[in-house]
């Protein structure tokens, strides 16, 4: 097996200095009184719709969650540019592995990725009232980051949703990056991936540091772009760092697209 040659660092980034923004301060206004209360209203509306509407099934209690999204976006000024579709195969379900910038990374997935996919989140999420709730109802998946067995253990059952298309969504990061470059990936999604003999897509998103970096409350308007690259099939590379390191170089050149 040949051995694939190491996959130059990218230059560090300073973290994105948020409240140096003026963009950020110019519509703050607008966010006050128009975006913190649509957030307000719309996560309520999604964890009542969510837990309704999956007592019918969780598909319908899904889409409550693209609903909410979408509006969050829409009421932040931001745009979500999705390319790569060609990439997804109707009716397969992906192990999908994402780098994860900031906060709107989640609301550009739910909102516009298009397909059904069960999120692997922190299960400090589960307590957050009717965002919590919709989501648990829904089936995603909350994990116990400080105790590995119980983290399993939540993977392991939700094994059985992961059929008819519905795919499983991680952050291999485990964090969100305050510069923008990747952090080391966790081996969880990919064993998965394994396991299950599920393709793994993955997919880079860029922008979204930029619109709510770590420690800002205020979002910026702005464009997020969601980047599919080509499936990578585990059974075709035995060895998991191998493997690790294709999803890691296709996110990277998503980002470094963005970049140029």
């Amino acid at each position: 097996m040949t051995t694939p040659l190491p996959t130059p660092e990218r230059p560090a980034r300073s973290p994105v200095r948020a409240w140096s923004d003026p963009l950020r301060w110019l519509v703050l206004p607008w966010t006050l009184l128009v975006t913190y209360p649509m957030i307000l209203v719309s996560t309520t509306l999604f964890g009542t719709l969510a837990v309704t509407l999956s007592l019918i099934s969780k598909h319908l209690g899904f889409h409550a969650g693209v609903y909410w999204a979408q509006r969050l976006t829409w009421a932040s000024w931001v745009r979500v540019r999705v390319e790569g579709r060609e990439h997804l195969r109707p009716g397969q379900s992906y192990v999908i592995l994402s780098n994860h910038q900031g906060a709107f990374d989640i609301l550009a997935l739910y909102g516009f990725l298009g397909r059904q996919f069960r999120w692997v989140m922190k299960q400090e999420l589960r307590k957050v009232p009717f965002l919590g709730w919709g989501c648990a109802a829904i089936g995603h998946i909350f994990v116990d980051r400080g105790n590995s067995s119980r983290a399993i253990a939540s993977l392991e059952a939700a094994k059985s949703q992961l059929a008819g298309g519905v795919s499983v969504l991680f952050f291999p990061e485990g964090t969100r990056s305050d510069d923008g470059r990747l952090l080391p990936f966790k081996k969880g999604g990919f064993t998965m991936a394994r396991q299950l003999n599920l393709p793994i897509l993955p997919v880079s998103i860029a922008g979204s540091n930029r619109i709510l970096p770590k420690a800002c409350l205020f979002p910026r308007p702005g464009t997020v772009r969601v980047r599919f690259h080509p499936a990578i099939v585990p059974s075709a590379v035995p060895d998991t760092e191998e493997l690790i390191d294709q999803v890691r170089t296709a996110i990277e050149s998503g980002l470094a697209q963005d970049e140029s």
